[in-house]
Order: structure tokens, then sequence, then C-alpha cells
């Protein structure tokens, strides 16, 4: 991690929505699932707040050898949103706590704010992280 990665930091982060990031395609394989609105799935959303935090704080890590991992969403969905619209996520670094980075997070997608909530993250050594998972893998698989 750099100096740089404090409280404060604030980010701005933008995403179109295309019709595969609607309800009926977050598990395809859940006819519940196929005959709900095509709107923007609670699931991408989270996705979609992961992406802002990512991507907003790899400069200040030692990316890609560090990496981070989510470990704790909050957050509500209070609005639908149509494809073709754009969502606008706004977000802050709240705390940085060793490895724990706590964000605080707001979109809105130019009509409503659809969605207000919490992120937090840990920063990773990708190496280790991946040989782990691996073993474990290796581990479960081979039983």
């Amino acid at each position: 991690m750099k100096d740089s990665l404090k409280p404060g930091l604030t980010f701005e982060f933008r995403f179109k929505v295309p019709e595969n990031k609607t309800v009926p395609h977050l598990y395809p394989e859940s006819p519940e699932f196929q005959v709900m609105p095509k709107v923007l799935a609670t699931g991408f959303m989270v996705g979609l707040f992961e992406w802002a935090c990512i991507q907003a704080i790899n400069p200040h890590i030692d990316w890609p050898d560090e990496q981070t991992v989510g470990i704790e969403v909050k957050l509500n969905h209070v609005a639908a949103t149509p494809p073709g619209l754009t969502v606008t996520v706004k977000g802050r670094l709240e705390k940085v706590e060793g490895r724990k980075l706590s964000f605080s997070l707001v979109a809105d997608d130019g009509v409503d704010t659809i969605s207000e909530g919490t992120h937090d993250r840990f920063v990773i050594d990708a190496e280790k992280f991946n040989a782990k998972m691996a073993a474990k893998a290796s581990e479960k698989l081979g039983e």
C-alpha cells in the first residue's frame, strides 16, 4: 500500500446499464429471474460498487501484486434502473485500518438516487492469496 491511500479519497464512476446486467441475466438458470423486470439487478449493483472502489484505489496500492477483496457490503436499492441509463457511483474512502478499507457510496441513474451504502475491502498479496485458494481447492477436490 502506498502512503497516498488515506481516508478522504473521493471518486466517481459511471456505467451505462446494458440489458445483460438486468435481473433475468443475474442467474440465467433461475426460472424465477427469467420472468422478472429487465432492470438493473441488485446483485450487479453490488458488483458496480466493488468495481468503483477497486478502480479508485488501484493507483494507491502496488497493483496487480496487491489487490483488494470485498469483505462486507451494506446497501439499499430503492429505485429501478432500466437498460440505457447511466449509473453514477460517488464514493469516499472513510477509514483505513491496517489493510481494511471502508467506503461510503451513493449511486444515481440521472433520475433517482438508486442506492446508498457502505463497502469494506481488504488489501491482499495476490500471489499468497491465490496459492492459498489453490491449496484449498485441491484439498477439497482431492477428497
